[in-house]
């Protein structure tokens, strides 16, 4: 047996309000989403997230995560001229001394959002 994926599901309260933060701001596809259910699966790249509204099965209180979710990119200059306008920003591009060049950001539920790209340390 072999792991092929993760696809973390994050939790809205606004569906529609998520999925256009990530498709406008993120440059994510919407694949696919059912109102029915109050969900959807969106894509960028290699990368793949599902989006729900709470629900009966879920004890529920409000919305969190007490991680980050880390995506690791080719050009992070680029992902950051595209983003940190158009969400609030955690911290603003840096280099860190454990060879990553990286922000953060958060999404409009409040997910902190790190986006990395390794460099050469000295």
């Amino acid at each position: 047996m072999k792991v092929t994926g993760l696809r973390p599901m994050l939790w809205t309260e606004d569906l529609d309000g998520t999925i256009g933060f990530y498709v406008d701001v993120l440059g994510f596809t919407c694949v696919e989403k059912s109102d029915d259910w109050g969900w959807t699966s969106l894509r960028l790249d290699q990368v793949w997230i599902m989006l729900a509204k709470p629900n009966e099965h879920t004890p529920y209180e409000k919305i969190g995560f007490t991680g980050t979710f880390y995506y690791t990119v080719d050009d992070v200059e680029e992902m950051w001229s595209k983003v940190h306008d158009k969400a609030s920003v955690c911290y603003g591009i840096e280099d860190f001394e454990w060879g990553m060049r990286e922000f953060a950001i958060f999404d409009n539920n409040g997910y902190m959002l790190q986006f990395g790209q390794e460099i050469e340390v000295n």
